[in-house]
């Protein structure tokens, strides 16, 4: 019985790790116009979308008012990157054949200052995992990288190694079985 548990959370771990794995190479590259995840980094959509959530993304036709949208700011990280933001939709508007959405983050007292306008648009949110966006940023860091990927890969493949030895020392000793009854 003991075994079996044992057995059960070393295939959970070991699926966890695979699904961090996936997830860390979507968000790393995100191919524009499919879905995309991103890490949430602020507490602006709070309490729906927790800091440190990942977001799930997907481009649609056209939005609505209530959606929730992630697209470019005007804010850049430190290697000039713009970094996305994920608002709710308060107000679309049309002004002469050019969308652009009035958002606000849930958290937040004011709407956001700026238009958001349709082009800059990255995709509406569809769903969110909180707090799993600290595993995947500890895991583009290359201690992060080591101890959630490279350890625990390395973990499998030793009790891997040990079970070919295992089934090695078996057959052997089958064949000198089957010998000795010639």
């Amino acid at each position: 019985m003991l075994k079996k548990i044992g057995k059960t959370l070393y295939y959970l771990f070991f699926g966890a790790l695979i699904l961090i794995a996936l997830v860390v190479a979507v968000s790393a590259f995100p191919v524009k116009g499919n879905i995309q995840i991103k890490v949430v980094e602020s507490g602006s959509m709070e309490p729906n979308i927790k800091t440190g959530a990942i977001v799930l993304i997907k481009p649609a036709a056209n939005y609505s008012v209530g959606d929730v949208i992630t697209f470019d700011g005007n804010f850049k990280d430190a290697r000039g990157k713009r970094v996305p933001i994920t608002h709710r939709i308060l107000e679309v508007k049309n002004e002469n054949g050019v969308i652009s959405y009035i958002t606000k983050g849930d958290a937040n007292e004011e709407k956001d200052g700026e238009a958001v306008l349709s082009r800059s648009v990255v995709g509406k949110v569809l769903f969110s995992v909180p707090y799993a966006g600290y595993a995947v940023e500890t895991a583009k860091k290359p201690y992060g990288f080591l101890a959630l990927v490279i350890i625990p890969a390395l973990l499998v493949i030793w009790s891997q190694v040990e079970n070919i030895i295992k089934e090695v020392k078996r057959i052997k000793n089958n064949d000198l079985r089957f010998k000795n009854e010639e």
